[in-house]
């Protein structure tokens, strides 16, 4: 089903959602969006996708390579035609960016 169309944005943001579910910060066992790590999805009307996102250190070691695997997760998803990941620093992540079942894996409740 090509969702160019009606509802179209919001289909591939999810598409893109359940993408960034399978990103995972190596040192920590929960994906990047359950860490609150991304804090934009943006989408173009020629479905570019800008991803702004941070870390949860700015020293974090896997700083080079999870902007690339998060564009390359994201680039599979049906009709995406372009990937940018942006990495900010402001806000400063919290633990408070977490999602609760993030909170519960990592036993901070």
């Amino acid at each position: 089903m090509d969702i160019k169309g009606e509802n179209s944005e919001s289909v591939l943001k999810d598409e893109i959602i359940t993408a960034l579910g399978t990103v995972y910060d190596p040192e920590i066992p929960v994906s990047i969006w359950e860490l609150g790590l991304v804090y934009n999805i943006d989408i173009d009307e020629k479905f570019n996708v800008l991803i702004t996102m941070t870390l949860t250190t700015p020293n974090c070691p896997e700083a080079e390579t999870i902007p690339d695997r998060v564009a390359e997760a994201v680039s599979k998803c049906k009709d995406v035609a372009d990937v940018r990941v942006e990495i900010v620093w402001e806000p400063t992540w919290t633990q408070d960016n977490m999602s609760e079942a993030a909170r519960l894996e990592l036993g901070f409740f």
